[in-house]
C-alpha cells in the first residue's frame, strides 16, 4: 500500500514546466510566487514517506563514509568537527534540492593518496578538493557535462557501476575476514577471530539479520507473493509485516556504537563537549602543485563518471516517476561543496552511486533521508566535534564492512538490465579493466573504444 501511495505521489506531483491552461478550468488562476513555489518543492522534497523506512536509508552510507573519515582523521589529522558541519550541511541542502537520498561522500581518490602517502597532507588534500571541485564547476556552468552525459554509451556507464560495486563488495568482505588498521595504508592485521565483539560470528550474524528483514532489496512483492500471503496463515503474514518493517541497518549501526561503548568503557572519558575550532587553511604553492598532480588529475574523471554520470543514471533507474535532475547541476553542486568547505579543513566531497544505491537498497526514498543524516552529523559536529572519532575508533569493523557490503551489491545489480550481448560485452570489458587497478578512467577509455569498434563492424557490415 505504501508503494502505490509513493507510486501515486510521483505521478500526481511532477511539476509540469510551462504548460498551458487546460480547457475545463476556464478561470486563470495567477501564477503563485516564487517564495510559495520553492517552499513547495522543498516540502515535497523534504517529505517523510515512512520515518523508520528514511532513517534506516540514511545508514546505508556509513559503510563507505566512516572507514575513509576516520583513516583520513587519524593519518592525516583531518579535523573531523569541520568535516561533519559541512557534510551535515550538504546532506541537507541536496537532500532539499533533489528530493531523493543524493549521498555525500569522501573523494576516494584523494583519500587513497593522502592515506598512502605521508607528504600529502591537509593542504595538499584541501588543494585537490578545490582544483576538483572548480573543474567541475565549470563543466557544469557552461553545459558541457550535460553533453558529456548525453553521450556517453549506458553500457560503459553500467561497467562503472558494476567496478564499483564490486570493487565496494570486496572490500566489505575483506573488512569481515580481516582486522583493520585504518590509519595506515596497507591495514590488514591477519585473519578476524570468530567470537568476541567484533569477531566474524558477529558480522555474519548482522549481515542474515539485514537478509531476513530486507531479502535481496526488493521493494514491493510479487503478485504470486501476495497470493500466497492472503490464502495462507494471518499470524505468518502479520510476522513476516512486523519483521520486515525493522530498522535493519540502524539497529545494526546502533549494536556497533554499543559494542564500541563495552570494548572500551574508558573512552567516555576521553570525550569533550564543543565545536572544533574552525580556521582556514593554509595552502602553499608546493601544496598547490602536489595536490593538483597527485589528487586532482586521478580523481577528477572518478567525480565525472561515478559522481555526476552514474548518479543521474541511477537515479533515473530508482525514480522512474521523478522529474530528473540534470548532470549540469549535481556537476555544479559537488563544485559548490568543495569550493566552499576546503577552505576551511573540511574533506573533499562529491555525490555517488554507491551511496545512492545504499541508502535506496535500506528504504531511503526521498531527501529526508539524507536530510536526517545531516542533521545527526551537524549535531555532532557542534556537541562532540573532533573527540567522536574515540568512538570511531572501537566501532567493530567487520559490522561496518556489513553495511559497505550490501551497499555495494545494490550498485552492481543496477547493471542487469543490459539485456543484448553487444551492451554486456562492453559493461564487462569496464568492469575488467577497472577493477585490476587501472581505475575507473582507463576502463571507461576502454569501454568506450570497444563501444565505437562494434559500431563500425555493424556499418561494415
Amino acid at each position: 500500500m505504501e508503494s502505490l501511495q509513493n507510486s501515486a505521489d510521483h505521478h500526481t506531483s511532477i511539476p509540469i514546466p510551462n504548460s498551458p491552461p487546460t480547457h475545463q478550468n476556464p478561470t486563470n488562476h495567477p501564477e503563485p510566487p516564487p517564495t510559495t513555489t520553492i517552499l513547495r518543492t522543498l516540502k515535497k522534497n523534504l517529505a517523510i514517506r515512512s520515518k523508520w523506512a528514511e532513517l534506516n536509508g540514511a545508514m546505508g552510507d556509513l559503510g563507505t563514509y566512516i572507514p575513509i573519515v576516520l583513516a583520513l582523521t587519524l593519518s592525516q589529522d583531518l579535523n573531523l568537527g569541520t568535516t561533519l558541519i559541512f557534510t551535515g550541511i550538504y546532506n541537507i541542502i541536496t537532500g532539499a534540492i533533489y528530493g531523493v537520498p543524493m549521498p555525500v561522500q569522501p573523494m576516494k581518490s584523494i583519500a587513497a593518496v593522502a592515506i598512502s602517502s605521508p607528504d600529502f597532507g591537509v593542504p595538499e588534500i584541501m588543494a585537490a578538493g578545490i582544483c576538483t571541485g572548480g573543474a567541475l564547476m565549470v563543466l557544469g556552468v557552461t553545459g558541457l557535462m550535460q553533453l558529456i552525459y548525453k553521450l556517453i554509451p549506458l553500457s560503459v556507464v553500467r561497467g562503472i557501476q558494476l567496478s564499483q560495486g564490486l570493487a565496494f563488495a570486496l572490500t566489505a568482505v575483506k573488512y569481515v575476514r580481516k582486522a583493520q588498521n585504518f590509519s595506515k595504508p596497507k591495514s590488514d592485521l591477519g585473519g578476524r577471530d570468530w567470537v568476541g565483539l567484533d569477531g566474524l560470528i558477529l558480522a555474519i550474524s548482522c549481515a542474515c539479520f539485514i537478509v531476513i528483514v530486507n531479502g535481496a532489496g526488493e521493494t514491493e512483492e510479487s503478485a504470486e507473493e501476495q497470493g500466497n500471503c492472503e490464502s495462507g496463515n494471518r499470524v505468518l503474514k502479520r510476522v513476516r509485516k512486523v519483521i520486515s518493517s525493522l530498522p535493519s541497518a540502524f539497529l545494526v549501526f546502533a549494536l556497533g556504537l554499543v559494542l564500541g561503548f563495552i570494548r572500551k568503557p574508558k573512552m567516555v572519558h576521553d570525550i569533550t563537549f564543543g565545536p572544533s575550532p574552525i580556521e582556514i587553511v593554509k595552502i602553499s604553492r608546493r601544496a598547490w602543485k602536489t595536490g593538483f598532480l597527485k589528487g586532482t588529475i586521478p580523481q577528477l574523471p572518478l567525480s565525472l563518471l561515478n559522481s555526476v554520470i552514474a548518479v543521474c543514471k541511477l537515479s533515473s533507474d530508482l525514480f522512474p516517476g521523478r522529474k530528473e535532475f540534470t548532470a549540469g547541476s549535481v556537476s555544479v553542486t559537488v563544485g559548490a561543496m568543495n569550493l566552499v568547505g576546503c577552505w576551511f579543513g573540511a574533506m573533499p566531497c562529491c555525490h555517488g552511486a554507491g551511496g545512492l544505491a545504499g541508502q535506496y537498497r535500506f528504504g531511503g526514498r526521498s531527501g529526508s533521508c539524507v536530510a536526517i543524516l545531516g542533521l545527526v552529523k551537524l549535531g555532532l559536529g557542534l556537541v562532540l566535534g573532533g573527540s567522536l572519532v574515540v568512538i570511531l575508533r572501537e566501532f567493530p569493523v567487520g559490522v561496518l564492512g556489513v553495511l559497505l557490503l550490501f551497499a555495494g551489491i545494490e550498485l552492481a545489480i543496477a547493471a542487469r538490465d543490459m539485456r543484448s550481448k553487444e551492451d554486456a560485452f562492453v559493461m564487462l570489458v569496464v568492469c575488467s579493466v577497472s577493477l585490476v587497478g587501472s581505475g575507473a578512467a582507463v576502463g571507461f577509455v576502454c569501454g568506450v573504444v570497444v563501444h565505437l569498434l562494434l559500431k563500425l563492424r555493424k556499418l561494415a557490415a
